[in-house]
């Protein structure tokens, strides 16, 4: 122990694999890990994992893992709604975007779920193993480091600072990661021309039943269905929140009901922008992902535009790759830079595919809708894809499996 400024004594601990971030790639890596008998310990710095407005997608892609954890009954118990196909609509018209009950595989569907129950869920299956170690209000605030080699971290907690030393720590702690800034890790930037409002409204029984985007003049809305209420995103372009809020909160509330005629009069469950919040939309990638002793994936490797809504998939994905390559040499303590290497080259296409899918949607329709005046023209790309059911397949397998799924490769070792 070390004396710190107020003159406590500085906690350290030791252990095998130490992961900063306890969101969906950070609890899926320390489950699986040690579910494969290494020691982990991840730290989370809030209290809790109830955090609003984060993504809610479990893919079919991430049902098939449950199913070969055997999680998959108890999984299901969980609320969630079901979501078969993704609808946009402009005006009165409907058209469909993406059917996933055609795809083929056990699970054709995404599941609706907030993010706080399927941690909560992980986090508890993984407390089943002796080496899984949750700490939360625990934020990582830098790296320590021991010869360029990176041999754990620093972090807060409400008793004061500790230090914990592991054989690898696991950046899985988002697009702001502290992690990946500490360790002066290149970043690729690829550019998002959106940003996105987030708020709820009530939803009566009546409402329409599917998941939708709402097309109009230079606004485009989704509305996830979530029971009782819809979590609607308002797209705007970047860094128009500024200039949406000084037109005043009735010119916004009269924007969203026309789009979502049916929703009218209740955008007054708006009392105030603090309901309303932003998320700014960033689209990059690390060009290494590792160093020794290091290794960061997730939102921390690369950040994902909401489109598809397919970043947690991405991060459960690496999460499931990194346990499957990590798993052996960690319990041996030999885990090498090559090692770490091995999951960014298993990792980067199916990241890279995924952003220029991405980047291509925010070019060819997002831009094209929000700049639109007078009357709008559906973009060439969903014209294409409403119009012939076999095209709805394609981005129904970029959203709901994406490229190169991941299966469960790493053991479970019985305690």
């Amino acid at each position: 122990m070390a004396a710190n400024q107020a003159g406590r004594q500085m906690e350290r601990i030791s252990t095998t694999c130490c992961i900063a971030g306890g969101g969906p790639a950070g609890v899926m890596a320390g489950f699986l890990l040690a579910r494969a008998g290494v020691r982990v310990e991840v730290l989370e710095k809030h209290k809790d994992f109830f955090r609003d407005f984060r993504g809610d997608t479990i893919h079919p892609s991430t049902l098939q893992l449950m199913n070969e954890l055997g999680l998959i009954e108890d999984f299901l118990k969980v609320p969630h709604q079901k979501v078969s196909s993704l609808y946009f609509h402009l005006g009165d018209k409907r058209f469909k975007l993406a059917d996933f009950s055609k795809l083929g595989v056990r699970y054709p569907y995404i599941a609706l779920m907030p993010q706080w129950d399927f941690l909560n869920f992980l986090a508890t299956k993984a407390k089943r193993y002796p080496g899984f170690l949750l700490r939360m209000e625990t934020e990582v605030t830098g790296l320590i480091e021991e010869e360029g080699r990176v041999t754990g971290v620093r972090a807060k907690t409400p008793q004061g600072e500790i230090e914990i030393f592991a054989d690898l720590v696991l950046g899985c702690d988002g697009r702001h990661s502290v992690v990946r800034e500490a360790a002066k890790l290149a970043v690729k930037e690829l550019g998002a021309p959106i940003d996105v409002l987030w708020f709820h409204l009530s939803r009566p029984k009546s409402d329409p039943e599917e998941t939708m985007a709402r097309l109009g003049p230079g606004h485009f809305l989704v509305m996830l269905n979530r029971d009782d209420y819809w979590q609607c995103a308002f797209v705007i372009h970047k860094g128009g929140d500024a200039e949406l809020r000084a037109k005043g909160l009735e010119n916004f509330r009269n924007e969203v009901e026309k789009l979502a005629p049916f929703a009218r009069g209740r955008m007054q469950e708006v009392k105030d922008w603090d309901q309303v919040k932003l998320l700014t939309v960033a689209v990059d990638r690390l060009e290494e992902w590792a160093r020794r002793g290091l290794l960061c994936i997730g939102d921390a490797a690369h950040a994902m535009s909401p489109v598809g809504g397919v970043g947690i998939n991405l991060a459960i994905q690496d999460a499931v790759a990194a346990a499957n390559l990590l798993w052996e040499p960690l319990r041996e303590k030999r885990v090498t830079i090559d090692d770490l290497n091995a999951v960014q080259k298993r990792r980067e296409f199916p990241t890279k595919a995924t952003q220029r899918m991405q980047v291509f949607v925010q070019d060819n329709v997002l831009k094209k809708v929000l700049s639109g005046t007078g009357e709008l023209k559906v973009p060439w790309v969903l014209r294409l894809i409403s119009s012939f059911p076999l095209f709805q397949q394609l981005p129904a397998y970029f959203v709901g499996v994406g490229a190169r799924p991941e299966h469960i490769r790493s053991p479970e070792m019985k305690a």
